[in-house]
């Protein structure tokens, strides 16, 4: 009988494929007071690869009116988090999520139909 050999990998991995328990909590944050003063009624979350998104709706039926988007490899370190509206376009980015969200006035930035 040929000798086995045990290997184990204990290497953490650094790999973070999801918003940690800080940048949820500053997410959920902002979207407490936004439920609470009648601007926003849903969120979701989309998740990749890539990155992953906080979705935000007026109405559940709807395109999400905001994107809060951690992007796991970024290209410069100004593109980790960034808030886009929806058409898509970057309204803000950085690479700290409460500087991000902090630099916004959140109730300026009502839809109008």
């Amino acid at each position: 009988m040929n000798k086995l050999k045990l290997v184990v990998n204990n290497k953490k991995k650094e790999e973070n494929f999801f918003f940690n328990k800080i940048e949820l909590k500053i997410i959920l944050n902002l979207y407490a007071k936004m439920v609470s003063g009648g601007d926003w009624k849903d969120y979701g979350l989309s998740i990749s690869k890539n990155e992953v998104s906080f979705n935000i709706y007026r109405r559940a039926a709807e395109f999400p009116i905001y994107k809060i988007t951690k992007v796991f490899k970024p290209r410069n370190k100004y593109e980790r988090y960034i808030i886009q509206d929806s058409t898509n376009r970057i309204i803000n980015n950085s690479e700290n999520i409460s500087n991000l969200i902090n630099k916004i006035s959140w109730t300026k930035l009502k839809l109008v139909n």
